[in-house]
């Protein structure tokens, strides 16, 4: 029998409470006996709850971008209700991740674990804040990997999300999903419910992109993004039947940008990318998910299927 409470000690300290407050104005309506009816506004603070993890004993800490939106002060309560003013040293949008910092040291923290090898049907803990909730943690599965619910809403956003059926509600947002070792392996961030409440399934970022974009702020102030320079397809059996192809899996290339990546090598049109860097690629969200923790300049191998042949190409990633 799996025993979860390794996993939870270890992550509990180091998920913390995140309060985002906001100035926002409010118009209030009044009567004068001379002047007749007027308004008169009052700033009134609003509050907004979220979750976060510590990922270094120094002070950085990982939410989301929306968890912080245009806050004007951030409050990071840790598990023994120590607060802290933080820093916000960057977002991004593409992902919904943020980087903070808060002044401490000797802090618990999680250790980063390699999201691609996670696989479907292990054992998940979700951590965070649900409804304000300090310190909950639930069980549950992983149900599916590399997953798009089209929620980022944005042309160039990465979804790539592991589900999970561990319950996570509002105030989850931002906090650890782990493995039983007590690792992290996700950002959770996103629910899938018509009523706004936990319904089944929760979605979190893998690990493998939250280190690398986390990486980016930390050392360069920004984002730095890799592209092979292509427009692709998800094939299926309609579009096998269209193009000819001999795959039913896979991305397909429908065209090579010229000056792009893939035009200084010998890949083509109709050529279906099936994996990289030995990583199986079955859908969009796979290959982004891939391409998203490599920056401009860095060497990939992509193999791709060509009337049922497997070739490989190495190519230098372009921003």
């Amino acid at each position: 029998q799996t025993d979860f409470t390794y996993a939870a000690e270890k992550s509990l300290e180091a998920v913390v409470h995140i309060k985002s407050k906001i100035m926002e104005d409010e118009y209030y309506r009044y009567y004068h006996p001379f002047f007749g009816q007027g308004y008169y506004n009052q700033p009134t603070e609003k509050v907004a709850s979220g979750s976060g993890v510590i990922i270094s004993e120094d002070g950085y800490v990982v939410t989301n971008k929306h968890v912080i939106n245009e806050a004007e002060e951030i409050e990071v309560v840790l598990n023994d209700k120590r607060s802290y003013t933080a820093e916000l040293l960057g977002t991004d949008p593409n992902t919904d991740l943020a980087l903070l910092k808060i002044n401490a040291q000797t802090l618990e923290h999680l250790t980063f674990s390699d999201s691609d090898s996670i696989k479907v049907g292990e054992w998940v803990l979700a951590v965070g804040n649900p409804f304000n909730l300090n310190s909950t943690v639930t069980a549950g599965i992983v149900s599916a990997k590399a997953r798009s619910i089209n929620i980022l809403n944005r042309r160039n956003g990465i979804e790539s999300f592991i589900q999970t059926d561990a319950a996570i509600n509002p105030g989850n947002s931002g906090g650890a999903l782990v493995n039983t070792n007590g690792d992290l392996v996700g950002i959770n961030t996103a629910i899938q419910s018509n009523t706004g409440s936990y319904t089944g399934y929760g979605f979190a970022i893998p690990s493998n992109i939250v280190q690398k974009i986390i990486n980016d702020i930390k050392n360069f102030g920004e984002v730095k993004r890799a592209f092979i320079g292509i427009q692709i397809m998800e094939v299926n059996d309609e579009i096998k039947k269209y193009y000819s192809l001999n795959e039913t899996s896979g991305v397909l290339i429908t065209k090579i940008i010229d000056g792009g990546a893939a035009s200084k090598t010998e890949m083509r049109e109709k050529d279906i990318i099936v994996s990289i860097d030995g990583e199986k690629i079955e859908t969009i969200a796979n290959l982004h998910e891939q391409i998203s923790k490599y920056r401009p300049g860095d060497n990939i191998l992509c193999e791709i299927s060509r009337n049922g042949k497997i070739l490989s190409f190495k190519l230098e990633l372009e921003n």
